[in-house]
């Protein structure tokens, strides 16, 4: 079995996966929403102390495993440098004291492998990845074969999510509350710009989005804040589909699969769904409760991590805040 640890972010969570089976047999994640929604986003020292406190208390829980534990997997990068540092000292110590190899694991391949808990993999497929963090889309061929084809140039789609929320006081996270909030609007009342329309190149960028928003607010009152959330959500969404159709139009997609914590957005699925039916290409999705960071997927990667020996020394296993991807 392999134990894995996540705390990239705002959620501390410890699973333990079967290796021969990919059978998940404990997960437990403990969030931090509450502490952090007063001040309406993640605080990072804050954070730190919490996964300090928590950490350790779910890590208890797996003692029964201990004898049959192969690896120590954990979330090593991109993320919040003093929140990945808790899980990688916890993960040093447990494989220091139960003398198990270390498997330090990217985070966004992580958000990958979340389609495959308890599952086999489905290789190649063209990934959309939308988080707080992250907005991009990549071809996966294999674990190690990952090619970015597009990213954000500023704000990510869960991230302004999170901001357009916070300008209306819907506290944090912000994704679920405009998405409840925007299925009593009209879609059609504010007529947002679509993001880099008239330009070919293919990447994505929410400030001027997330800029029009805060006028639009300032100017409204609260009963217009339905329908602000309602355009806001499909213009956001809007601007993925048309660059991805821009993207199909040169490379028609066959399988392909939404991933990363905004990927829990019904109304995106909706969307992403309705652009691949004239290519009768396969969608792939996450469960809902695997949207979000979590440590299932860290140890699904790790599975298959620990299959080909693609250890990490003490040494090796450093803190790394951007993404190699």
């Amino acid at each position: 079995m392999i134990l894995a640890i996540e705390s990239s972010c705002d959620d501390s969570a410890i699973s333990i996966t079967e290796i021969a089976t990919k059978k998940l047999l404990f997960h437990k994640k403990i969030s931090q929403e509450i502490e952090h929604s007063v001040y309406g986003g993640v605080v990072p020292e804050l954070a730190a102390r919490l996964h300090a406190e928590a950490l350790p208390k779910i890590l208890a829980e797996c003692e029964p495993y201990f004898d049959k534990l192969k690896a120590v997997a954990v979330t090593s990068s991109p993320g919040l440098a003093v929140t990945l540092i808790e899980g990688v000292t916890l993960a040093k110590a447990v494989a220091v004291g139960l003398d198990l190899p270390l498997i330090g694991v990217n985070h966004l391949i992580g958000h990958i492998y979340s389609l495959f808990i308890e599952k086999e993999t489905e290789f190649p497929l063209t990934v959309l990845l939308v988080s707080g963090g992250h907005t991009q889309v990549m071809e996966v061929t294999s674990l190690t074969q990952i090619q970015t084809i597009a990213k954000s140039m500023d704000d990510s789609f869960g991230e302004s999510f999170d901001k357009v929320a916070k300008m209306m006081g819907l506290g944090y996270p912000g994704g679920p509350a405009i998405q409840a909030l925007a299925q009593g609007g009209d879609r059609l009342r504010f007529n947002f710009t679509i993001p880099l329309l008239r330009t070919p190149k293919l990447a994505f960028s929410y400030s001027g989005l997330k800029n029009a928003v805060r006028l639009a607010v300032e100017k409204s009152q609260k009963e217009d804040y339905k329908d602000i959330a309602a355009s806001f959500e499909h213009i956001a969404t809007k601007h993925l589909t048309h660059k991805l159709k821009k993207y199909f139009q040169l490379h028609p997609p066959k399988t392909f699969a939404i991933v990363g914590g905004a990927s829990a957005n019904l109304y995106l699925r909706g969307e992403i769904q309705k652009l691949l039916a004239p290519y009768q290409a396969k969608l792939l999705l996450s469960e809902l409760q695997y949207c979000s960071d979590n440590a299932a997927m860290i140890g699904r990667v790790a599975v298959d991590m620990y299959k080909e020996k693609m250890f990490t020394s003490l040494e090796e296993l450093d803190i790394v805040s951007k993404s190699n991807l």
